[in-house]
């Protein structure tokens, strides 16, 4: 089965065709960061008027490049909700007048839900169950993928979503749009330690998160050292809330695959790629066995929409999808191993070109 797949939910317009649920064949984008970065984020109006100029080019383009037919498409599916409400509609509208044209099914696909099966694009050998991070610019949570169409929130954030805050504070920093990777590529060589960032811990479910006390706390300590005068070392502060924001994230995410005895974990979003930051080493040392594998942050240095980690014959395997590239880390670990923290150094890194899935 060959459908056409829209994605139209924020800056970028997306158009690809995927084979069986597995294979992509083409995958078309027309970004516009450049135009927003004027701005220092995503105007809703203009995302959606590029939007209408850039999709039914890409539609064509996508169609070009397989060298299939109209009369060759199977069905059109497109992101429905959550994002913005304009930049929405465009492809909604499209994919709508494009089944109804072809006579074909119209598939509307969930955002949130999107993410997660990405995963399976990036690694056709996935299947459920398993356990998924999803972490984007304003959905922060974990989910049981039990099946294929049957998900469980297990927790998730309370307040602010990672990549809100992550764009938060890069914005409050100088840095250009996209905040979130601006800020981690400047947290690389910064010493977290020189700003001290609050992890809170809530009540009730220990899934939970609250990003609200942490952005507060960056942004007063830049208020604060701007009214007294004084100099940020912005590498330090990217750092630590980097660090802060992955030794929230981490944790509970080996507590989730404790409690529901998945041994598969995926990452998906669009802040996958900023999980991993300066101070690694403190928290591989805070990381624990688990039944059947161990767990690790990402690595430095990767950068992507979706990540999977998984536990094959003795070994933990850390895969990335970026959108230029895809790298495997292959990290070899003894379940007894008591100094983790040295065995960053064996670890191999592959790279393999593959298509950009990071909004499909």
């Amino acid at each position: 089965m060959r459908i056409l797949a829209i994605e139209s939910s924020c800056d970028e317009t997306a158009v690809a065709i995927v084979e069986d649920g597995r294979r992509i064949l083409t995958d078309c984008i027309a970004s516009q960061v450049a135009l927003h970065r004027e701005y220092g984020g995503v105007v809703p109006e203009i995302a959606s008027r590029k939007h209408i100029e850039a999709i039914y080019g890409l539609a064509e383009q996508a169609l070009e490049n397989t060298g299939l037919t109209r009369g060759e498409l199977d069905a059109v599916a497109v992101t429905y909700a959550p994002g913005l409400i304009g930049a929405l509609l465009v492809g909604v509208n499209f994919a709508k007048a494009a089944a109804l044209a072809l006579d074909v099914p119209l598939i509307p696909v969930h955002h949130i839900k999107g993410h997660i099966a990405a995963n399976y694009l990036a690694y056709p050998d996935l299947e459920p169950p398993f356990l998924c991070l999803v972490v984007s610019g304003g959905h922060t949570m974990f989910v049981d993928v039990e099946d294929y169409t049957k998900l469980r929130i297990l927790g998730g954030t309370r307040d602010d979503a990672a990549g809100e805050c992550f764009d938060k504070v890069a914005r409050l920093l100088g840095m250009p749009y996209p905040g979130g990777a601006a800020l981690d590529r400047a947290a690389q060589g910064g010493d977290p330690s020189r700003y001290p960032m609050p992890r809170p811990h809530l009540s009730g479910n220990p899934l939970d998160l609250s990003f609200s006390g942490l952005k507060t706390s960056a942004v007063n300590l830049i208020h604060n050292a701007g009214q007294k005068g004084e100099q940020i070392v912005i590498p330090d502060l990217c750092a630590a809330f980097s660090e802060a924001v992955c030794g929230m994230l981490v944790p509970r995410a080996m507590l989730a695959l404790e409690q529901t005895g998945r041994k598969t974990l995926a990452v998906a979003g669009g802040v996958a790629d900023v999980l991993n930051v300066a101070g690694a080493d403190a928290l591989l040392a805070g990381a624990h066995p688990l039944p059947g594998g161990l767990l690790l942050p990402l690595e430095p240095g990767l950068h992507g929409g979706h990540a999977g980690v998984d536990q094959q014959q003795g070994r933990v395997v850390l895969r990335h999808q970026g959108k230029t590239g895809q790298a495997e880390v292959a990290l070899g670990l003894k379940k007894s191993q008591e100094h983790l923290p040295q065995l960053v150094q064996t670890v191999v890194l592959m790279h393999k070109h593959t298509s950009d899935v990071s909004e499909k």
